[in-house]
C-alpha cells in the first residue's frame, strides 16, 4: 500500500485528508482506499458520507445530449450558447451542487447574458441571507466551537441524523483547547418539538411549538434582557424552560447556536433569522454568543459567498440592466418560471423540474433548457441540452465551504470519463461571448 494521488501507478492507493461534501461538515480527515479506480474503503466517514465516496463515477450515459440524442461535447457547447445567447430573458439557476470555479464561471455567463440568477437552495434558505444584510451575522468557525464552547444550542435540527460526525468532531464530545473533557466540558440544549431520535442526550430540552420559533426567540430575547412575561403571552415553548434555557446562556462563557429550519416555514424564516442574530447581539455585551446555520449538503455556503461577491447579492438577482438587482419573489426561480417571463434557462447540478410547482414546471417544459448534472434527473431528461458530469470532489477538483464559510480545496481520488462541470461551464461562456 502506498501512499499517493490517482494517478499513480499502483493499483492500490490510500488517498489521504479528503474532503466529503455529503454534508455541510465537509469533513477534510477522510482516508480513501482506491483500486481500480473505484473507492473501496472510507476511512473516519460517516454512513453518509462513505455511500458518497463509494459512489460510482461512471453512470453509463453519454457525456451529452441534443433533443435527447447522443451528441459530441463541441456540438453540445455550441448549441448551448446559441440557446442562451439568443434569448431575452434567460434565467440561471443551481449552482449549489458545484464547487466554487464553477460556480464563478456560472456567475458570468449570467452577465454576460443579462440573466436572472437565482440559487437552488430552498427558499427559506434564502430568506436567511436576507435577515444576515438586515441584521448581521455573529459568526464564528467550527474550530472555535471546539476548542472554546462550554454551551451548545441545538434549534430545530437533530445533528445526529443530518450532520453525523458535528458532535464528535466539532460540538458535543469533542476536546478543545478550553473544553479538555468533551462533553463533560459543556452543556447541550435542544430546542425543538420532539426529543432527538439519534441519542443526542442533552443537558436541557426545551419543546417547540409548531411553527413558534419566532416567538419562542423573542421571549427568550426578553427574558435574557430582564424582561418580565405576562400571563397569557404566547411564548412558543414552555416558560419554564425558557427561563432555565436563558439562565445556562448568561452563565455561559462562550455559546453557540446552531440553527436549523425544521419547525419554521419559508414564509417567516427570516424573522426566525432575525430573531436569533439579534438575541446574539445582546449576548454578546456581557458574553460571547454565536448563531450558525446547519448548513445541508453540496456547496451551498459556496454559492452564497460566490454569487455575493459576483454581484453584491445572494440569490435571487437580475442582471438584465447591466447591473444587479435584488429582489426575492420577483427574481426567483420559481416565480419568474411561474409567470411565464423567462424564455431559455440554464440549469447547473439543480432539479428544478421535478421541485418547482406546477406552473413553474409547464413553463420550464416549454423553453430551451441547458442542463448539466451528474446523473439523469427529469429535468436533464426533458432539456433541450444536457451535459452528464463528473462528481466534483470525487473525481474532480475544486473548491468547496463548510458550512460556518471555511474554504476547503477538495482533490480528485478517481479519474472519470465525464468533464467537470467548470469544463463545461467554461466552454459555454466562451460559446456566449462571457470568455476569450
Amino acid at each position: 500500500m502506498t501512499t499517493s494521488g490517482p494517478r499513480a501507478s499502483s493499483s492500490l492507493n490510500l488517498i489521504s485528508d479528503a474532503v466529503c461534501a455529503r454534508c455541510g461538515c465537509a469533513c477534510d480527515d477522510i482516508e480513501l482506499l482506491v483500486e481500480a479506480n473505484r473507492v473501496r474503503e472510507a476511512r473516519n466517514a460517516c454512513p453518509m458520507g462513505a455511500e458518497w465516496f463509494l459512489a460510482s463515477p461512471e453512470a453509463g450515459l453519454p457525456k451529452a445530449l441534443i433533443g435527447g440524442r447522443e451528441a459530441s461535447l463541441d456540438a453540445a457547447v455550441a448549441e448551448a450558447g446559441r440557446i442562451l445567447s439568443e434569448a431575452r430573458f434567460p434565467l440561471v439557476h443551481g449552482l449549489a451542487n458545484a464547487t466554487c470555479e464553477a460556480q464563478r464561471v456560472a456567475v458570468s455567463i449570467a452577465d454576460r447574458i443579462g440573466a436572472c440568477l437565482d440559487t437552488a437552495m430552498p427558499l427559506h434558505r434564502g430568506l436567511s441571507g436576507m435577515a444576515f444584510q438586515g441584521v448581521g451575522e455573529i459568526h464564528c468557525s467550527l474550530g472555535e466551537v471546539k476548542n472554546r464552547a462550554d454551551l451548545v444550542i441545538f434549534w430545530g435540527c437533530d445533528p445526529g441524523r443530518t450532520h453525523p460526525r458535528h458532535g464528535e468532531r466539532y460540538s458535543i464530545g469533542a476536546k478543545g483547547l478550553f473544553t479538555p473533557l468533551g462533553r463533560q466540558s459543556r452543556r447541550i440544549a435542544h430546542v425543538d418539538l420532539l426529543p432527538d431520535s439519534s441519542g443526542l442526550n442533552p443537558d436541557l430540552f426545551v419543546p417547540l411549538e409548531q411553527g413558534k420559533d419566532f416567538e419562542a426567540l423573542w421571549t427568550l430575547r426578553a427574558l435574557l434582557r430582564g424582561h418580565e412575561i405576562p400571563a397569557g403571552a404566547c411564548p412558543g415553548a414552555p416558560l419554564e424552560a425558557l427561563r432555565a434555557l436563558s439562565d445556562a446562556m448568561k452563565g455561559s462563557r462562550f455559546g453557540v447556536l446552531f440553527l436549523g429550519t425544521g419547525t419554521s416555514s419559508a414564509a417567516d424564516s427570516h424573522m426566525v433569522v432575525d430573531a436569533a442574530l439579534a438575541m446574539a447581539l445582546d449576548l454578546n455585551r456581557h458574553s460571547r454568543f454565536y448563531v450558525s446555520p446547519m448548513r445541508g449538503g453540496g456547496n451551498p455556503a459556496g454559492a452564497d459567498n460566490v454569487v455575493t461577491w459576483q454581484t453584491g447579492y445572494p440569490f435571487g438577482v437580475h442582471l438584465g440592466r447591466g447591473y444587479p438587482r435584488f429582489n426575492p419573489g420577483e427574481f426567483s426561480t420559481e416565480e419568474v418560471l411561474s409567470r411565464g417571463e423567462a424564455d431559455a434557462a440554464l440549469v447547473v447540478a439543480a432539479d428544478p423540474a421535478s421541485e418547482l410547482n406546477p406552473a413553474a414546471r409547464k413553463h420550464l417544459a416549454e423553453i430551451g433548457v441547458v442542463a448539466l448534472d451528474y446523473g439523469e434527473t427529469e429535468t436533464t431528461r426533458s432539456a433541450r441540452v444536457s451535459f452528464m458530469l463528473a462528481p466534483y470532489g470525487l473525481a474532480t477538483p475544486g473548491t468547496i465551504y463548510r458550512m460556518d464559510d471555511v474554504s476547503l480545496p477538495a482533490r480528485p481520488a478517481v479519474r472519470s470519463a465525464y468533464p467537470s462541470a467548470e469544463e463545461v461551464l467554461r466552454g459555454i461562456a466562451r460559446a456566449v461571448g462571457a470568455l476569450p
